[in-house]
Order: structure tokens, then C-alpha cells, then sequence
């Protein structure tokens, strides 16, 4: 496409914008039960990033009900303005209806860029989003920057193969839209000094919804999420089976961690998918990493960048994650992690002092 004449003719009932007419980088912001998300914290890291490339404002947009007390925290943690929509038409969250209320939103102000948090709400209200402003979005992000000659902003993700990095840019269309999973991008450090302008705004709300809520329950979870574990104990296909599980369990209730595992691990059903690792499951960044039986494809890899240590256990010598390991340990895992558990074993029969000691080990890796 080498033109905007040319981008008119293939699609001439949707005109393209000017995109010198679109300024500012806007972060949805979402909050629930009086907290605001972090994934979505999290946007504002790449979204300060870009704005001040642009030299355009940093914008939050928080919609839904009794979130108005909300708006100085995300100043606080970065953001130049927030507009609020606060309504009680919001308190039930229905995709449709938020997407529509960001749409109008956009085509009241005119954002250059939309960072929308790859949240299971944000993934489902984003092409929303998209569609209906006929905007292009890519999705699972792992970074973003501007091209200089252009000033477009580049939606860097890897493709399905994830061999290399794809820079993507929609020069004719605006905004553009990205989204990026939880845990790809650090949350701003909070700043009570900032300053920042709250714009409180009304929307109208779409009627038509072929959707309703019919019941909601809280799932208790017992134990901590891969994405907040400071230790992970992750296995792959080479682990064989469910009961190969069970050991990585008992390794990672010793290390005071949780188990995680591959989307072929995943697949043939010997751990639930809110457990995946990788490109198509959670990006996770703990202190210590323990692959078992994980071949190391770039796919798995890329949801493990940001963990400080990785120890890989695999019996094939050739196995590429002993590329990206830290510490690898070539042989039978049946072996190595039931040793490795005798011996933990051995430590917590010690008492405290030793549990101490474990911990002081593990606040050294993060150096």
C-alpha cells in the first residue's frame, strides 16, 4: 500500500483518516470490585514509552461503575490525564456495551493509539473495539515502538513460528490498537507526587445487547497463580504423564512455588490450561524457573523471558532450551527431580533456620 488514494479505492465506504488529526496514546484501564487491574497497570509502562516518543499526552480511560475514586491512582502511576466514565448503566460488565462506550469515546477524542491489557475481558472486548472503528489491532504484543520516518507506531510481536520478530503498522487507519498479555511489561513504579487532569465524561449506552448475565461465582483459588509464583516448576511432554506431575508438585510445594507447564503438556490434559507457560498461555517472570522435560521451542520461551533464573532438566542433550538455560542438568528427570526432593526434604527437616537460609539462596538469584 504505497498510498492513501490507493487504501480509499480498496475500501472506499471506509475513508481513511488524517492521521496528523489523531494525537495522544490512550491505556484502558480496568477496574473490579474497587481495584484497578494490574495487567492493565501494566500497559501504562510501553504506553509512557510511546507517548513520549510521539511527545503526545499518556491517557487513561477508565469506564464502569463507582471507579471515579480510581482516576488519581492511575495518574499516579503514570498517566498524564484519565477520562472517567462512571455510570451505573457499567455495573455489569457486557462486552458489547463497554466496547461501544470506548468507541465513542475514541471518536470523541481521536487517539492515535489504544493499549488494551490481553486480560480475558480485554481480550474479548478489543476486536470490539476494532471492528466497529474499523482500526487495525495486533494482539500478544511483546513490544512496541515508533518509526521515526513515519511516526507510526510499531506493534511488535512474534509470528506463529516464532523464529523471528514481526513490526507491524497500519500507516492509513487510526487509532491503532494493541494488546499485549499480563506480565509482558513491568507496572509503572507508583509516584504520589504526580499530577495529572481528570476529565469525567457520559456516554451513550448501547440498548441493544443480545447478552445477560444469568449467574457469577467467585472460583476460590488455593494456591498462588503461575503469573505471581516466585518459583515455577513447569513440565513438558518429556515429563510422559499426569503422574509426572505429581513428583514436579511435591518439588514445588518444598520450594514454596507452583507447577506450571507447555501447551503440548497442556494438550494431552496432564495440567489445566490457567497453568500454560508460553506464546499461547501466561507470560510469567519468577525468580526461579525449573523446566522438566520442556524442549525449549521459542514459543514456551518467549512466556519465560522475564524469569531471573531458569534450570532446565531434560534428557536430550541436544534440547534447545540448554541454549537459554542458566543451569542444565542432562539426564532422566525420574532421577534428578526425585533426588532434588530428598534432598529439599532433608533441609525442611532442619527447621527454620534452614527454611532461612533457602530463602536468603533465593533473594541471591535475583542479583
Amino acid at each position: 500500500m504505497s498510498s492513501k488514494i490507493e487504501c480509499d479505492k480498496l475500501c472506499p465506504e471506509w475513508p481513511c483518516e488524517q492521521p496528523e488529526e489523531f494525537r495522544n496514546v490512550w491505556v484502558i484501564v480496568e477496574a473490579e470490585e474497587g481495584r484497578l487491574s494490574e495487567p492493565s497497570l501494566q500497559m501504562l509502562t510501553p504506553g509512557r514509552k510511546i507517548s513520549d516518543k510521539l511527545g503526545e499526552k499518556l491517557v487513561g480511560v477508565l469506564v464502569g461503575y463507582g471507579v471515579s475514586h480510581l482516576a488519581e491512582e492511575v495518574i499516579k502511576y503514570g498517566a498524564d490525564e484519565v477520562i472517567v466514565v462512571d455510570s451505573e448503566a457499567f455495573k455489569t460488565y457486557y462486552p458489547r456495551v463497554y466496547a461501544l462506550a470506548v468507541v465513542e469515546l475514541a471518536r470523541r477524542y481521536k487517539p492515535s493509539v489504544i493499549f488494551i491489557a490481553g486480560t480475558k475481558r480485554g481480550r474479548e472486548f478489543a476486536p470490539y473495539v476494532a471492528n466497529t472503528l474499523r482500526a487495525g489491532i495486533t494482539a500478544d504484543c511483546t513490544d512496541f515502538d515508533v518509526d521515526v520516518n513515519s511516526r507510526d507506531v510499531l506493534l511488535i510481536r512474534p509470528p506463529f513460528a516464532a523464529i523471528l520478530l514481526a513490526f507491524i503498522k497500519t500507516p492509513f487507519r487510526r487509532p491503532q490498537i494493541g494488546t499485549a498479555r499480563p506480565n509482558v511489561f513491568p507496572v509503572p513504579v507508583r509516584d504520589e507526587s504526580r499530577r495529572g487532569e481528570v476529565i469525567f465524561e457520559k456516554v451513550k449506552v448501547a440498548t441493544e445487547n443480545k447478552m445477560r448475565l444469568v449467574s457469577r461465582k467467585e472460583i476460590a483459588r488455593m494456591e498462588v497463580s503461575v503469573e505471581k509464583a516466585e518459583v515455577i516448576v513447569s513440565g513438558g511432554k518429556g515429563v510422559g504423564g499426569p503422574e509426572g506431575f505429581k513428583i514436579l508438585e511435591r518439588l514445588a510445594e518444598l520450594l514454596g512455588g507452583t507447577v506450571g507447564g507447555s501447551r503440548k503438556a497442556v494438550d494431552a490434559g496432564w495440567i489445566s490450561e490457567d497453568r500454560q507457560v508460553g506464546q499461547t498461555g501466561k507470560s510469567v517472570k519468577p525468580i526461579l524457573y525449573i523446566a522438566v522435560g520442556i524442549s525449549g521451542a521459542a514459543q514456551h520461551m518467549i512466556g519465560v523471558r522475564e524469569a531471573i533464573r531458569v534450570i532446565a532438566v531434560n534428557i536430550d542433550p541436544e534440547a534447545p532450551i540448554f541454549n537459554q538455560a542458566d543451569y542444565s542438568v542432562i539426564g532422566d528427570y525420574r532421577e534428578v527431580i526425585p533426588a532434588l526432593i530428598e534432598e529439599l526434604e532433608i533441609l525442611k527437616a532442619r527447621g527454620p533456620d534452614a527454611a532461612k537460609e533457602y530463602m536468603e539462596w533465593l533473594k541471591t538469584l535475583e542479583t
